[in-house]
C-alpha cells in the first residue's frame, strides 16, 4: 500500500501532516500560560495548530488572550461543536498535546467519554495518531483509587502521559515526534 500525495511517513493516514491537535481544560494556568508555553512555541517550531478548549476553560479566557491564542493559528479556536450541515473547522491532527489536562478531563479519556467537543476529538484520536497528555491536578489526586487506573489505560492506548508539575509547558512539545521543522 502507498501512502497518500503529501503524506509523510509516521503521520498516521488520514491526518494532516505538521498539524497538531493543542488540547486545554480548565486548569490553573491555562489563560496565561497555554499561549505563551505551548501555542507560540508549537508555532515557531512549524506545527499548525487545531486548537480545542473544553467549554468551562474557553470561559476563563478575556478577549485578549483568546485573540493571543488565536493569532497562532489560522484555524478557528474552538470549544463548541459544530451544527451537522457545517464543514469541519479543524482537520485531524497529526499529533495531539493535551495540556493543560484536568483530572476530570483525565478520567473521562480514559473512560472514553465524550460530553464536549475537547473530549470528542481526542476520543476519536486517543490509541491512533501520538499524544502527549500534560495534567495539573491536586496532590490529593494520586491518593484517589481510580486515578492510577486512568493513568495506565491511557498510558496502554499509547498516550505519553505526564504530572506538569511546575515546569515550563514547553518541555511536552519535545516528546513529539518529529515536527515539521525537522522535515
Amino acid at each position: 500500500m502507498t501512502a497518500p500525495p503529501g503524506h509523510v511517513a509516521g503521520d498516521p493516514q488520514g491526518t494532516e501532516p505538521g498539524c497538531l491537535g493543542l488540547v486545554a481544560s480548565a486548569c490553573g494556568g491555562v489563560e496565561t500560560r497555554l499561549a505563551a508555553e505551548l501555542a507560540e512555541p508549537a508555532a515557531e517550531r512549524g506545527w499548525r495548530l487545531a486548537i480545542t478548549l473544553t467549554p468551562t476553560a474557553a470561559s476563563w479566557f478575556c478577549d485578549r488572550q483568546l485573540a493571543r491564542l488565536q493569532a497562532t493559528t489560522d484555524l478557528d479556536v474552538r470549544w463548541t461543536p459544530r451544527l451537522p450541515d457545517r464543514p469541519r473547522p479543524h482537520p485531524d491532527p497529526a499529533a495531539f498535546v493535551v495540556a493543560p489536562a484536568s483530572a476530570g478531563s483525565v478520567a473521562k479519556l480514559a473512560l472514553g467519554l465524550a460530553d464536549n467537543q475537547a473530549l470528542t476529538v481526542l476520543g476519536d484520536a486517543v490509541g491512533v495518531v501520538p499524544m502527549i497528555v500534560g495534567y495539573r491536578v491536586q496532590p490529593t489526586r494520586p491518593a484517589h483509587p481510580a486515578w492510577q487506573g486512568h493513568l495506565d489505560a491511557l498510558a496502554g492506548a499509547g498516550a505519553h502521559v505526564t504530572d506538569l508539575g511546575g515546569a515550563p509547558w514547553t518541555r511536552l512539545l519535545d516528546r513529539l515526534p518529529a515536527g515539521p521543522a525537522a522535515r
